[in-house]
């Protein structure tokens, strides 16, 4: 049992510190690559192609019917799952392709945007090769292969849409070298995941097997278009009743908000469902890391909440430039909830692992009405005031999730709160040192990038060194256990922890059994 704990947290540990590698790696290739292709292409051709993926990204919830994260899901996996799955994935995937095919030349006429429908015949593609892969990254997750998923993630990208895109660009294919990019990367990603994991992919469809899939997958896709609109319908209220203008300062606030809360927040969401899939049946196991989970999220967003509120103006300024200062007090506003915006996504990771999908599909629609309502009435009050409906909606949305956890978990509210304990003791004194250094340096005449690169790095040296010289007060017992696992992972990151029996590795029949040795670690 004991080595069973220790390979689970050393396995839950390297990946997330893959996951996060992989997703900071590929935010610094776009980056990169949306620079070079800026240059080379039209606005025109991005503005199609953007028009396009708007509709492919909504009908994306629906390609595997949830069929992947059911299968991460299961504590008994058999291959008649696997059959099913695949099997399913596929027909969905080209059934889904072939209905934006015929429906291609109406969504070009919604737009009045001819060029929209052959880019939408091309991409359309997508699904069936996106359907080859489910099982594959379906296991590869269930199995914790996060270092192969990470590198792929980046491979894929640099390659597959990075260069392609970049020739295509060059050679002057305007519009068709983004779709030629997209392609591409979703082509080489749809290899390297068969590579990785191919065995038991075969055709067929056990009828209680689709069943047992199609409960969980249900569930799991209502909860995504419920999702899906809560993260839209504020822009759709916005430009309906405010206007362009307006739609593009709220934007910008939003996605200042989002990227490190969506960064931080997805690491853990991509490693923990599978690590509490694995211990869904263990209550004790599942509450200690579901408390270590939001104590670890507490500990990062809540201080970073508090230095953003206050550095918020040279944020703004430094990252967008002096002309869009209309964007940072919604920017405090939604910096406020940092925590809500992220905290959230552990709730998600232990309902879906336990299953509780159609309990989480109902707060998320519940969510999304949140979100509209509180947009809209917040919009007879400007920016801000949407801003304001739409914190609101989160604190709503955290609260729910959290009491669902809390359920799932058998935890108390006091324990949860306890957890947070330390976290906000070090936003109180991260918050006071940032607004002290703030009116210092901005009193003194220093450039908004002077000010925000030392107040903001002293503000960071001060809340680490108080971590490390008081951690009782400023980390609590959670807060120092992720740090010393973190640390001695570290240390011993290169030795390889001991491999599960075969056919033993997250409950898979010996057919199915993970690969294990040189090749898990490639």
């Amino acid at each position: 049992m004991t080595s069973g704990r220790s390979r689970l947290t050393h396995d839950a540990m390297r990946g997330m510190f893959w996951v996060a590698f992989g997703r900071g790696a590929r935010a610094l290739l776009q980056v990169a690559v949306l620079g070079v292709l800026a240059r080379l292409l039209a606005p025109d051709d991005f503005g199609v192609v953007s028009a396009a993926l708007v509709v492919i990204g909504f009908t994306a919830i629906f390609a595997q019917l949830g069929f992947g994260p059911a299968l991460v899901q299961r504590e008994e996996l058999e291959p008649r799952h696997l059959r099913t799955a695949f099997t399913v994935s596929l027909l969905s995937g080209f059934a889904l392709g072939g209905l934006l095919w015929l429906l291609a030349p109406a969504i070009a006429a919604f737009y009045r945007i001819d060029e929209v429908a052959p880019v939408m015949r091309a991409l359309a593609w997508a699904f069936p090769l996106k359907g080859l892969a489910v099982v594959s990254e379906s296991l590869l997750q269930r199995d914790l292969r996060f270092r192969y998923l990470a590198n792929r993630e980046v491979v894929s990208y640099a390659l597959g849409y990075g260069l392609l895109g970049v020739a295509l660009a060059m050679a002057g294919l305007g519009v068709w070298a983004l779709v030629g990019a997209h392609m591409g990367q979703i082509a080489l990603n749809t290899a390297l995941l068969l590579l990785a994991r191919r065995r038991g992919l075969r055709l067929g469809i056990d009828r209680r097997a689709l069943g047992e899939l199609a409960f969980f997958g249900g569930g799991f896709t209502a909860a995504k278009v419920g999702n899906y609109f809560a993260l839209q319908g504020d822009n759709l209220v916005v430009g309906r009743w405010l206007g362009s203008a307006a739609l593009g300062i709220y934007g910008r606030a939003y996605q200042l908000m989002a990227m490190p809360a969506t960064l931080f927040g997805d690491v853990l969401d991509t490693v923990l469902f599978p690590a509490m899939a694995r211990v869904q049946a263990d209550p004790e196991r599942l509450a200690t890391a579901y408390r270590r989970g939001v104590a670890l999220v507490a500990l990062v967003m809540l201080p970073a909440s508090a230095a953003l509120v206050v550095w918020a103006p040279e944020v703004v300024h430094v990252m967008l430039g002096p002309q869009w200062s209309a964007v940072t007090l919604p920017f405090q506003v939604f910096a406020c909830g940092l925590l809500f915006r992220t905290s959230y996504k552990m709730s998600d990771a232990i309902a879906r692992a336990t299953g509780a999908v159609y309990r989480r599909a109902w707060r998320q629609g519940v969510y999304a009405s949140l979100v509209v309502g509180g947009a809209w009435v917040g919009q007879h009050w400007g920016v801000t005031g949407v801003a304001v409906g739409v914190f609101g909606a989160l604190a709503v949305n955290f609260t729910m999730m959290a009491a669902l956890s809390l359920s799932l978990a058998r935890m108390s509210w006091r324990s949860f709160l306890v957890a947070h304990r330390p976290a906000m003791t070090l936003a109180v004194v991260v918050g006071g040192l940032a607004w002290g250094l703030a009116r210092l340096l901005r009193s003194s005449g220093h450039a908004p990038l002077e000010t925000l690169a030392v107040g903001g790095g002293l503000t960071a040296l001060t809340a680490i060194v108080l971590a490390v010289r008081w951690p009782a007060g400023f980390l609590g017992p959670d807060g120092s256990w992720m740090v010393s696992s973190a640390w001695a992972h570290l240390v011993a990151g290169r030795r390889a922890a001991p491999a599960p029996e075969p056919g033993m590795a997250a409950g898979l029949p010996a057919e199915v059994e993970p690969i294990h040795g040189t090749e898990r670690h490639a």
